[in-house]
C-alpha cells in the first residue's frame, strides 16, 4: 500500500470519528452535549474536514477524503489510476473512524430508546423522504462543493497551499448550513455508507434497520453532482 492509500484512509478515518462524533455527543442520552444544534453539527463536520485532509495530506495523500472529489479530479486530470485504491481506503477508513465514534459513546448506546436518532448518528436521513428530491439536494450539494474547490484552486485565485484546506473546511461548513437541512449532506459517498456499514454490523442496543433502500441517494447523489460540476468548470475555462 502506498501513502496515497495509507494518506486516505487515516484521513477519512479522521473526519468520521470527529463527525460522527460531533453527532453522538449532539444526540445520545446524557451526553453532556445532547441537544446541540445544527450550528453545533455543521461547524464540527467542518473541523473535521479540515483535520482529516492535514492528516491525509501530511501521509502523502492528496487529501480528497471524498470518492466524489476523487473521481472528479481523475475527470479534471484525465489519471484513473488511483481512483479504485483511493475511494477503497476512504471506505474503509470512514468505516473504522464511525466504529471508534460509536466505541467512545459505548454506554451511552443503551440508553438512547430512539432507533431513528442512532441510525442518523451514522449516515444522513433526509428530513421529507422524497428519493428523487433527496438525489437532486445531494447532487447539488455536491456540485456546489466541487465547483467550488475548482476555484480555490485556481492560479487566477492564486491562494497559498497551505490556505487551502481551511477554506475547504469553511466551504463545507457553508454547504452545510445552507443546504444540508434537506437531507444532511452527505456530499460524500464514504461519510455514509462506511457508517452504515458499521451501523448495520456493531452490536448496538435497539437500533433497528440501517435503511438500505435509502442507501443509493448519498451515494449516488454525490458522483453525479462532483461530475458535473467537473464538466461545468470546464466548460467555463476552469480547468
Amino acid at each position: 500500500m502506498g501513502s496515497g492509500f495509507i494518506g486516505e484512509f487515516v484521513g477519512t478515518a479522521v473526519l468520521l470519528l470527529l463527525g460522527t462524533g460531533v453527532n453522538a455527543n449532539a444526540t445520545l442520552a446524557r451526553s453532556k452535549g445532547q441537544g446541540g444544534d445544527w450550528t453545533v453539527i455543521t461547524s464540527a463536520w467542518g473541523f473535521a474536514v479540515l483535520f482529516g485532509v492535514l492528516t491525509a495530506v501530511s501521509l502523502g495523500a492528496p487529501g480528497h477524503i471524498n470518492p466524489a472529489v476523487t473521481i472528479g479530479m481523475a475527470i479534471a486530470s484525465n489519471e484513473f489510476s488511483h481512483v479504485g485504491p483511493y475511494i477503497l481506503a476512504q471506505l474503509l477508513g470512514a468505516m473504522v473512524g464511525s466504529g471508534l465514534a460509536w466505541l467512545a459513546y459505548l454506554p451511552h448506546w443503551a440508553l438512547t430508546d430512539d432507533p431513528a436518532a442512532k441510525l442518523g448518528i451514522f449516515s444522513t436521513i433526509p428530513a421529507i423522504r422524497n428519493l428523487p428530491a433527496n438525489f437532486v439536494s445531494e447532487l447539488i450539494g455536491t456540485l456546489a462543493l466541487l465547483f467550488v474547490i475548482v476555484a480555490i484552486g485556481s492560479k487566477l485565485v492564486a491562494l497559498p497551499s497551505y490556505l487551502g484546506p481551511m477554506i475547504v473546511a469553511f466551504l463545507v461548513w457553508g454547504v452545510g448550513l445552507s443546504l444540508g437541512g434537506s437531507t444532511g449532506y452527505a456530499i460524500n459517498p464514504a461519510r455514509d455508507l462506511g457508517p452504515r456499514i458499521m451501523h448495520a454490523i456493531l452490536p448496538i442496543p435497539g437500533k433497528g434497520g440501517s435503511d438500505w433502500a435509502y442507501a443509493w441517494v448519498p451515494v449516488g447523489g454525490p458522483i453525479a453532482g462532483g461530475v458535473i460540476a467537473i464538466l461545468i468548470a470546464r466548460a467555463l475555462g476552469m480547468i
